[in-house]
């Protein structure tokens, strides 16, 4: 069920609300927790009921796992460990990688093993990375204030905002607060505050997001299929990408956000202007900031992180960035596209540890920001036509394309009828990365994430008055009435 359609905008979202604010007049918060539950759990069976089955196993599964792990003895609790996350990457790696490998396998050894064809199921990335996290944690003696409850856990795991496409959550985030005594009771600023982010959100996806989409695909297809694309055209497919993916998934997580608070729950930031980075290191510190900390603390840091001196550091961060490419998908290219960002880690590493130890400086302090801007913004575009590319020989030749290194034919139909409105969009996207706040910023006032972000103090602040209010109407005009053409995420294939 996507939070683009109107099954879930006009049905779904207001029957699972109408039941909140009934039960929260009852005062009992573990009635509330009982239909949040049970409503995330109709959410996820929405698409495949047979899937219901996968997620159940997996919570009890970790959840007992988690008991043992906190009150066995050792060296019981590193066994339980070490199979609670065996049988997490083992679910992981049979859905989403089995025909990967046996695909894999036959090219490298010319064997002709037969595929699996086994259907991704939805969040199954997510959830699997939450609960490893948890398990962890568990095994570290990590404590809260009194034992989880299995009813806490479900919750945590299948809250719907959450569930398909992120934010990773960690337990610490939310089991906290469903113990809070203000959780399971309405509030009519919770609501007022989740509903403008989340509009806000479904405008990003809707309004920006698929209409770069409509350029980009036509590109991609192009060269996938063997085709060449003029400079203009190329550059146009790679830029219209990079915005598509940047206000589909900021879109999503934003809109996750909104829900959640919605229903009292603040959940963690995923991104904050990553655009706007100055260094590949800023990027990932921007982007995807859930999964970003999930890769530091659950693989980098137990690799070793940078304790076992810079050569180790650099094989561990090409290391994590690799594994966190094949994370994204069953694929070659997401693979190189993550070890194409583990190269950028290095040399960004490197870069920095020279101008500290010789005190460079190429530009004045006004000029250098703004080139390294400009720098880390074309190394990940260019990233993103691996990310993007289903071949190899198709991401070449895009990039051949961009940097003018093929030329067209002379009867060449041009790809974009009207180039210059592309380049318009285009030209409006990077105005609104660099230049614009972000939701978090925005919303700073009302704390919309659990996050401590920086504080925001320029002028397009959110505050309930008329003027935001019938700004927030227009933008839910817009955004329903343009949802009769329903696209997916993108991070629903991750």
């Amino acid at each position: 069920m996507l939070f683009n359609s109107y099954d879930f905008i006009f049905g779904f979202l207001p029957l699972v609300f109408l039941g909140f604010l009934v039960l929260a007049r009852t005062g009992v918060p573990t009635l509330v927790q009982v239909w949040l539950v049970i409503c995330s759990l109709f959410f996820y069976g929405w698409w495949n009921y047979k899937y219901l089955v996968l997620i159940l196993v997996s919570i009890l599964f970790n959840y007992f796992v988690g008991l043992l792990i906190s009150h066995g003895r050792n060296p019981a609790r590193r066994i339980w460990l070490t199979l609670g996350v065996c049988f997490n990457l083992g679910l992981l790696g049979y859905f989403k990688y089995a025909d990967f490998f046996i695909g894999t396998i036959n090219i490298v050894f010319e064997t002709d093993f037969n595929l699996l064809h086994v259907i991704l199921p939805l969040a199954i990335s997510f959830f699997t990375f939450q609960q490893i996290a948890y398990l962890v944690d568990r095994y570290q003696d990590v404590e809260f204030e009194r034992e989880i409850s299995f009813l806490e856990y479900m919750l945590f795991v299948a809250f719907f905002p959450q569930l398909i496409a992120g934010p990773i959550v960690h337990h610490s985030h939310v089991i906290p607060q469903f113990r809070m005594p203000e959780f399971g009771r309405f509030s009519l600023d919770n609501l007022n505050i989740g509903v403008t982010i989340f509009f806000f959100g479904l405008c990003k996806k809707v309004i920006i997001a698929d209409r770069f989409g409509e350029w980009a695909t036509p590109a991609f297809a192009m060269v996938d299929g063997g085709g060449v694309l003029s400079m203009q055209e190329a550059w146009l497919g790679a830029m219209t990408y990079t915005f598509q993916l940047y206000f589909d998934f900021s879109g999503y997580s934003d809109m996750a956000i909104g829900l959640g608070r919605i229903f009292g729950i603040r959940l963690p930031a995923n991104f904050y202007s990553p655009y706007k980075a100055d260094s590949v290191i800023g990027f990932w510190q921007r982007w995807h900031m859930t999964l970003s900390r999930f890769l530091r603390d659950y693989l980098y840091i137990p690799l070793g992180g940078n304790r076992k001196g810079k050569p180790r550091r650099y094989i561990n961060l090409m290391i994590t960035m690799l594994l966190g490419g094949l994370w994204h998908g069953a694929s070659w290219t997401f693979v190189f596209w993550g070890g194409l960002h583990g190269v950028y880690l290095c040399i960004n590493h490197v870069w920095r540890a020279c101008k500290h130890r010789c005190g460079l400086r190429l530009l004045p302090e006004r000029f250098a920001r703004p080139v390294s801007v400009l720098i880390t913004f074309s190394a990940v575009v260019v990233a993103w036509v691996f990310f993007r590319a289903e071949t190899f020989p198709g991401a070449l030749t895009m990039l051949q394309s961009m940097f003018g290194m093929l030329s067209v034919d002379a009867g060449h139909q041009a790809l974009y009828e009207h180039a210059d409105k592309v380049t318009g969009w285009v030209a409006g996207g990077c105005m609104i990365v660099w230049f614009m706040p972000n939701i978090m910023q925005v919303f700073d006032r009302v704390k919309p994430s659990i996050d401590a972000l920086p504080e925001y103090k320029g002028r397009l602040a959110w505050s309930p008055n008329i003027v935001w209010l019938v700004f927030t109407l227009v933008i839910m005009y817009e955004t329903t009435g343009s949802l009769s053409n329903i696209s997916e995420f993108l991070y629903f294939q991750f």
